[in-house]
């Protein structure tokens, strides 16, 4: 390995540039060239490759989004695609790649890899946190303390105004960002897409907060029902309950990343670059009871990864 190419793909997420930061920092210490590519795959196909060198990656160890941007590539999910993304890689003379990013990013890697014999090796960077093989994704802690900031403020006036509040939070096919943002700002009710939503008990809840209906619920955005507006309407067909909606959206994905996902992103990033000078290869790195793992891309998508079962221990608490 004497050249390498890290790129950022799919959402962003709190952490990716001190992910960066490690990659090219340890990269250099063993020799190798880094060579950044921008705006994930898509910028694989059109060559979009700078040479990476410690000043680009001065003070941006607290910085939120990627400096070497992301996307979404639809061109990638094409044989021709991956094709010319293969060539732009081997006209560059990469030995192999770093992919930060969700499941979708570590399909692009796998078939890399299965098609062209490319290393690749991933690292979970998303804040959903459902990768199956790691207890932790880049961008996941600083997300979660987001949400809890925000619902603690809204908790403020839905207390002084005896309202409900329905907060909808990011996680499409995920309810581990609603669970733990749910238990730690004592929500009254949390939905989310491993349990079957009970629209009867939430009523329950809410007639529990007594007439005034000091309520806090929370949905992720995956969950059968829908979002967060589709309980405040059942609420109000069905039980005249009015509630008001908040959707904290992309607000989750910004901001300073926290302690924890500055160290396990520097973490990953220098194991990455060990594992393509150990000739790993289509591996995600990850990190699980604290400790390093490598599980095959494949199987970050084909296993899924429960979500933990707190309503035995939690259920009186919340």
């Amino acid at each position: 390995m004497k050249k390498i190419g890290i790129l950022t793909s799919g959402g962003d997420a709190p952490g990716m540039n001190a992910h960066i930061r490690a990659v090219v920092r340890h990269g250099l210490n063993k020799g190798i060239e880094v060579i950044g590519i921008e705006d994930g795959f898509a910028g694989l196909i059109e060559g979009k490759f700078k040479k990476m060198k410690r000043a680009n990656t001065a003070n941006i160890i607290s910085l939120g989004g990627t400096i070497l941007y992301t996307s979404r590539c639809k061109a990638f999910h094409t044989i021709g695609g991956r094709a010319a993304a293969a060539d732009r890689i081997k006209e560059a003379n990469l030995d192999g790649l770093i992919v930060c990013g969700g499941n979708g990013s570590f399909h692009g890697a796998h078939l890399l890899w299965k098609e062209h014999q490319i290393p690749a090796i991933g690292t979970p960077g998303t804040i959903d946190n459902d990768l199956y093989g790691t207890d932790w994704t880049i961008g996941y802690d600083t997300a979660i303390n987001t949400a809890t900031e925000a619902i603690d403020k809204i908790r403020d006036t839905a207390y002084s105004h005896g309202r409900v509040f329905i907060v909808e939070v990011m996680g499409r096919n995920a309810g581990f960002i609603a669970m733990d943002v749910g238990i730690s700002t004592g929500a009254e009710y949390i939905a989310i897409p491993e349990t079957e939503s009970n629209i009867d008990i939430l009523y329950k809840k809410i007639l529990e907060q007594g007439k005034n209906n000091r309520t806090i619920v929370i949905v992720g955005e995956g969950d059968e029902v829908g979002g967060a507006m589709a309980f405040s309407q059942i609420l109000k067909d069905r039980f005249d309950v009015k509630s008001h909606v908040t959707i904290l959206g992309h607000i989750q994905r910004g901001g300073s990343p926290t302690v924890r996902d500055r160290v396990l992103a520097t973490r990953l990033g220098v194991a990455a670059v060990d594992a393509l000078l150990e000739d790993k290869t289509d591996i995600m790195v990850g990190q699980i009871n604290k400790e390093l793992a490598f599980i095959q891309l494949e199987d970050t998508w084909t296993k899924k990864k429960k979500i933990i079962n707190y309503q035995i221990t939690l259920s009186e608490a919340v």
